[in-house]
Parts: structure tokens; C-alpha cells; sequence
């Protein structure tokens, strides 16, 4: 009788490197960014790898070597990454991507080095996103590293948002800060008396110049704005005390304290006079929607790189767990596999790295998407003013019909001739990106710094009491807690909740998620090893509880989804970023795939390495799967009162005589009856009667083929855990411990 041979699962010979990397995040064709990733890894691995080996981090105080590192960032083009080449940069357009390799390149080593760089950034944004064209000039100018020839030192800037008990980092509305005029003299430029004190301020040690928000202290200035100070100001400057930080201790931060007059040309965006009354351009909460809508992807990306770098030192040590113990000989499973003969500690680290490619998948599908909305954007406000269309709210109700033609975009089959004509229409390619970004940015810092930091906890376990030591490879402590720092940068997780309960409800949004499911569909039928059907099937229960949340009450009567309803739509919002964490993942593999073999580098081994990353990928669906079953389960259930052993909890249960007299005509329903009351009243010993399934079969018809869906998923992680096992490491790490 023939037989037919099973083939062999191609295993992964090496970690992924470079040349992987740059296909799945989309910058193979970009030299630029090629780059600025291998000057970021330099510095990072080099110079401040040997800070945080000597112990720079045991510092609280800004010291020379930590100024030293700034000068580093300079002299590598770190800095000036975050300017146009006509302000001493030398990357043209959007840079989002750019600055989110340079952060996840320093991350890699250390947090508080990346946050010294984006701080710096950040500081630039306000003036970036919302200032005039001279502000922009003046100040992006002056904070590029000096060119050949000149001889000049850059300024440092720091984003001065939050500030001292009760306001700090609770309620970016809430400002003490002030802001009054000083001095208005006829056919002058009004002069504003500032007033601030800021909390918790990234840079400030060094800064030169702050941007600072503040609400107004005087009828003759309207609303809040950011504000533009500078150290040689006539008044106080004062860079405050060094925070008594545990964490990203080679970043300054400090408490600051600025009384200072200043013109009324520092507001960013510039004003305008009505009645007597200076009216700011932006006020300050739209200066910071416009910069924290993008910086907080590049945070998300810090704890992502943590996560990935960490896969390595794991590796090493528990290979290495056992060598020089007497039943170690080399040559022996012992010696060469250590606590890797173990499945669990194989496990437990595939979990590890599959969070961490996610994670990384997510940030940087954000950050290329940031990219493409920003001409877009531009692009659509050019359009809305050329017919007159100005103000925030104006543009929304102007956007209407466009979103409705976008909506009618994502219905349509790619051959159908409207959709190239809804295709080509620049305000619906807006409304399509911005919903999607919306969602993106929070979701990214949520999940990966959130789900991440818990993971990162995974990963120090993993070296056993090696991980919260000194000494410890790769830094791993360390990373564990400032992972912890960044959760809260920029927002905490409320914060990123609470915008998601608002953008992940959009009809725009809520119809590309319905894409995304028929797009994973499609994948799981040429690719059913990366757990897209698991996803997709994932995404649909999603969206059948979203829509009964929205629809239902609780047992007292109470609408279920609405914004103060915080136990309702914060789990939502965590579970869709297990979907979209996952999606992204899957998306780079499929990238991979499609076009390493046409890379020389990537193309050796491509076919192992394709394998075990589509393995990860369907190991954190499964995960995504179970993590919405749960919640999902909780929110459609949980509400609903569970019935109790009283007359109508009873309503639906069998009596012993009438199950008797049923029995007669109906043999074998007593085996069916689940609740029976006997006459004296006694019945099973539990809460109640079950409770009834009545308006939800259909998510039990979900859940149950959800959970079918799960099939494959741990064989995937069998393999998974196989290469992990076998996969080749270098001999050391190529950073100092």
C-alpha cells in the first residue's frame, strides 16, 4: 500500500534580523530611515549601554555623562530627525515612522534614553502641528544640531502640560497655570504676564525654552492656549528639584516654577484681536489632541521594543541554566537545552515574544498610518477653506456626506467603477485614515504598554532570580519598571479608554472593522496557520456584543453602553485592542511572505522564519479570541440578574409530579431536566435555576464556533516553542550587561 511523508515544519534558524524587520515595517525602500535605525542602534548599544552599566541610572540629578548623551544624539542625527532639511533635519515630509525606529532602537537598551530624545520632540510638537510658519522657522532652527561650520549650541526644549497636586496628570482641562496682560500699549504688541508651575516636566533640567499651556487670568484673553517661554524672559525661570524617580532615570525631570513676561507672538498659532480681546488661534486643548494623537504611538512602540529585546537574554540564560553543575556534561540535553527541555519555560516565553511582535506590529502600523494622514489632512483643510469651511465644528458637519461615501467605499468590491471614483476622492481617504487613526493611537498605547508591562513581568520571571539583579543581561529589571513610567505618559489607561469608548464607535470605524473581519476571512483561506479565521471570528462576537451593549439594559433597567458607564465600555475598548494587536500582526507576516524572496538577506530561511512568526501570530489570536470571549461573556451575562429559588425563579423549573406525569407520555425527559423542585419545596443545592440564554443565543452560537475556531492553535504553539528551543543565538550580547 503507498504511504505519503508528512514534510517537516521548516524551523526558524536565526533571530530575525534586519532585513526581516524592514519588510515588515515598511521601510525596506527607505535608506533614510535604514539609516537613522543603524545611528539610533549605535548609540543606544554603545554609549548609553556603558551608562547604564556604570550605573548612571542610580542618579536622580543630571550629571555631565547624561549631558554628554545629548551631545551623542546630536553628533549621530537623532535630533535632528524631527526637522525638515531646511531647518537642519534631513528627512523630507511626515516623520512618524522615523522618530518611532529612532525611539524603539533606544528602548531596546534603555527607556530613559528614548525619553530624553522624544522629550526634545515633544517640546517642538505644539510649534510643529500648530504653530505660524515664523515660530516654526525660529525654533526648529534653533534646536537642530549646529551644521559644519557653525558654531553655535542647540537649545533643548520641555512640553510644560501637567502640574502639581490636584491637577497633575488627572485632567489636562484643569489648569493652574495663568495667563494675564502685562502691558498693552496702543499700536504695540500686547506683553502677557505668565504664571506656571509644572509637575513632573521631562527635559527641564537643560531646557532653554518651554512650551508651556495655560488658561486665562484676564477678561481681555479668551480661553487657554500653549505659550512659548524662554530662559533669557524678563523674570523667573526656574528649572525647579529633580523628581525622586525609580525609573528612566537617564531622562531629566523636574518641577519648574516660571513667572515671566513674555510678547503675545510666543502663543502657539498665533491670535487674533476681537472687540478689545486677544482670541488664541488654538486653545490648549487643541494644541495637545493635534500632538498626543501621534507621540503616544511612539511611547506604545518603547515597551514593544522592551518586550522583543528581551527574547534574547531569556534564551541565553536558560539555556545556559545548568552548565558547570556536575550532571551537566557538554554534549548532554542538560548542558545544551538547560531549562529549555521544559515545556513551560518554552511557553511561557513564546507568549512573551508574541506580545512583543504584536506590540511592535500595532505602533508601527499606527505610526506609517500617521504618515499618511498628515498631507491628507492638509490636504483636506486646503479643500474645506477653499469653500469656506472653517472651525472645528464646521468641518465635522461639512464631513458628513464624505464619511457616508466612505462607508459606501468599504461595501464595495475592489472591480465595482464606483469604488475607484469614492476611491480617488481625497476627503473620503481623510475621513477612512482619520477614523482609523483615532482609534490606532490609543489603542497602541494602551494595550502595549499596559498588556506589555504585565508581559514584561513574564519575561523577568523567566530569568529566575538573575532578572532583578544588577547584573541582569539586557537590562531586564530595569526595562520591567519603566515600563511601568510609560503606562501612564501621555495619558494613563483611563485616558486611552476613554477616547476609545468615543472613536471605536464611529459608523466609519465600526464599518472597517466589519472590512477587517471579511478581509481576515479571505486571509485564514490561502494562510490558515496565522489564526485569521480564529480573528475574525473574534471580531464578530466583538461587534454583536457592541451592538446589544448599546441596545440593552441592565436588571434595573439601566442603559448599559454610555460614557459614564465606565465597567461597560472600558473592558470594550480592552478588547479591541487584543483584535487589532493581532490583525496588524498578521498583516506583517503576509508582508513578509509576499516579498522577501525578492531580498537576498531575507530570502535565506525565509521559509522557517515566515513559518514560526505565522505560529506567533496564531498563538496571540488565540489569546485576542479568549480575551474578548471572556469580556464579552461578562458584559452580555454579567448585567442580567441570576435567578433564585422563589416563585419566579421557579417559573421555568419542573415539579417532581409533573416531570412524573411527563414521563408517561414523554420517556426520558427526566434526563433533560436540569432544575426540578420536589413537593416539599427542596431542590438542588446551588444558587438557583440556570439562568436562561433569552436574546443571547446568538452570541452562544459565536462563542461556541469561536471556540472551534481555537483548533490548531496550541499545535502552533508546540512549534512555536520547538524553534525557540533550537533557534541559533550569538555567542553574547552585543551590549554590555
Amino acid at each position: 500500500m503507498a504511504t505519503s511523508a508528512i514534510s517537516e515544519p521548516k524551523l526558524m534558524l536565526t533571530l530575525p534580523g534586519d532585513a526581516i524587520r524592514q519588510i515588515q515595517w515598511r521601510f525596506a525602500d527607505r535608506f533614510d530611515l535604514q539609516m537613522l535605525v543603524q545611528s539610533a542602534r549605535g548609540v543606544a548599544r554603545g554609549p548609553v549601554a556603558q551608562m547604564v552599566a556604570a550605573g548612571e541610572r542610580n542618579s536622580h540629578e543630571w550629571t555631565p555623562a547624561k549631558n554628554e548623551m545629548l551631545l551623542t544624539f546630536d553628533r549621530a542625527g537623532i535630533t535632528a530627525a524631527f526637522m525638515e532639511p531646511e531647518e537642519g533635519g534631513f528627512i523630507s515630509g511626515p516623520k512618524n515612522l522615523a522618530l518611532s525606529l529612532a525611539a524603539f532602537e533606544l528602548s531596546w537598551v534603555d527607556g530613559g534614553a528614548a525619553t530624553a530624545s522624544l522629550a526634545g520632540f515633544l517640546a517642538l510638537a505644539p510649534i510643529h502641528e500648530r504653530g505660524t510658519a515664523e515660530q516654526a522657522q525660529r525654533y526648529m532652527s534653533l534646536s537642530a544640531p549646529p551644521q559644519p561650520g557653525e558654531d553655535r549650541k542647540p537649545w533643548r526644549g520641555a512640553f510644560v502640560l501637567t502640574e502639581p497636586i490636584p491637577y497633575v496628570g488627572v485632567d489636562t482641562g484643569m489648569l493652574s497655570g495663568k495667563v494675564r496682560i502685562a502691558e498693552w500699549k496702543d499700536g504695540s504688541e500686547p506683553m502677557l504676564q505668565v504664571d506656571k508651575r509644572g509637575r513632573f516636566i521631562t527635559n527641564i533640567a537643560f531646557a532653554n525654552f518651554v512650551t508651556a499651556a495655560v488658561n486665562s487670568d484676564d477678561e481681555r484673553i479668551k480661553s487657554s492656549c500653549v505659550i512659548i517661554l524662554e530662559d533669557t524672559d524678563e523674570g523667573t525661570f526656574d528649572h525647579g528639584t529633580a523628581t525622586k524617580k525609580l525609573v528612566h532615570q537617564l531622562s531629566s525631570t523636574g518641577d519648574p516654577i516660571f513667572n515671566l513676561k513674555v510678547p503675545a507672538s510666543r502663543i502657539v498659532g498665533g491670535y487674533t484681536v476681537k472687540d478689545g480681546v486677544i482670541v488664541p488661534n488654538f486653545t490648549h486643548a487643541e494644541v495637545i489632541e493635534a500632538v498626543f494623537r501621534r507621540t503616544r504611538v511612539t511611547v506604545g512602540l518603547m515597551t514593544a521594543a522592551k518586550l522583543l529585546s528581551a527574547v534574547e537574554p531569556v534564551i541565553r540564560y536558560q539555556r545556559g541554566r545548568f552548565r558547570g553543575a556536575e550532571g551537566a556534561k557538554p554534549g548532554t540535553v542538560r548542558y545544551e537545552q538547560g531549562i529549555q527541555q521544559r515545556e513551560d519555560a518554552l511557553h511561557r516565553l513564546v507568549d512573551v515574544w508574541a506580545t512583543g511582535e504584536a506590540a511592535a506590529s500595532l505602533g508601527f502600523a499606527a505610526a506609517r498610518l500617521f504618515d499618511e494622514l498628515d498631507p491628507i489632512e492638509k490636504q483636506k483643510t486646503a479643500i474645506l477653506a477653499e469653500r469656506g469651511v472653517t472651525g472645528g465644528r464646521a468641518e465635522l458637519k461639512a464631513l458628513r456626506d464624505s464619511e457616508q461615501r466612505a462607508i459606501e467605499l468599504l461595501s464595495l468590491r475592489a472591480d465595482d467603477p464606483r469604488h475607484a471614483e469614492l476611491a480617488a476622492d481625497p476627503l473620503v481617504q481623510f475621513v477612512l485614515k482619520d477614523a482609523e487613526a483615532n482609534v490606532l493611537c490609543p489603542a497602541t498605547k494602551l494595550w502595549n504598554t499596559g498588556h506589555g508591562a504585565n508581559m514584561m513581568r513574564e519575561a523577568v520571571s523567566l530569568m529566575g532570580g538573575y532578572g532583578i539583579t544588577e547584573d541582569c543581561p539586557g537590562f531586564l529589571a530595569s526595562k520591567w519598571m519603566d515600563a511601568q513610567l510609560e503606562a501612564t505618559y501621555e495619558g494613563p489607561e483611563a485616558v486611552q479608554r476613554r477616547q476609545l469608548t468615543v472613536t471605536m464607535t464611529s459608523e466609519v470605524f465600526l464599518a472597517q472593522l466589519r472590512a477587517w473581519k471579511r478581509e481576515m476571512r479571505h486571509i485564514a483561506t490561502t494562510h490558515p496557520g496565522t489564526g485569521a479565521c480564529t480573528l475574525a471570528s473574534a471580531i464578530e462576537m466583538w461587534l454583536w456584543t457592541l451592538h446589544y451593549l448599546q441596545n440593552a439594559t441592565d436588571a434595573s433597567g439601566g442603559r448599559l453602553y454610555h460614557g459614564q458607564r465606565q465597567g461597560v465600555t472600558f473592558p470594550m475598548a480592552d478588547a479591541l485592542c487584543w483584535l487589532l494587536a493581532s490583525r496588524t500582526q498578521i498583516l506583517d507576516v503576509l508582508e513578509l511572505e509576499a516579498r522577501g524572496a525578492s531580498d537576498a538577506v531575507a530570502a535565506e530561511g525565509l521559509e522557517g522564519t515566515v513559518q514560526f512568526l505565522s505560529d506567533l501570530c496564531h498563538t496571540q489570536a488565540a489569546q485576542a479570541a479568549g480575551e474578548v470571549s471572556r469580556i464579552c461573556a461578562e458584559l452580555v451575562f454579567g448585567y442580567r440578574e441570576h435567578p433564585g429559588w422563589d416563585g419566579i425563579g421557579c417559573s421555568t423549573c419542573f415539579s417532581a409530579d409533573e416531570l412524573e406525569a411527563f414521563e408517561e407520555t414523554m420517556p426520558g425527559i427526566s434526563a433533560m431536566a436540569t432544575d426540578v423542585v420536589a413537593i416539599d419545596g427542596a431542590h438542588p443545592d446551588k444558587a438557583g435555576p440556570c439562568a436562561a440564554c433569552t436574546g443571547a443565543n446568538d452570541f452562544l452560537r459565536l462563542q461556541n464556533r469561536l471556540c472551534s475556531c481555537l483548533s490548531g492553535s496550541r499545535l502552533a504553539k508546540d512549534r512555536a516553542a520547538e524553534t525557540v528551543s533550537k533557534v541559533m543565538i550569538p555567542e553574547a550580547l552585543d551590549y554590555p550587561a
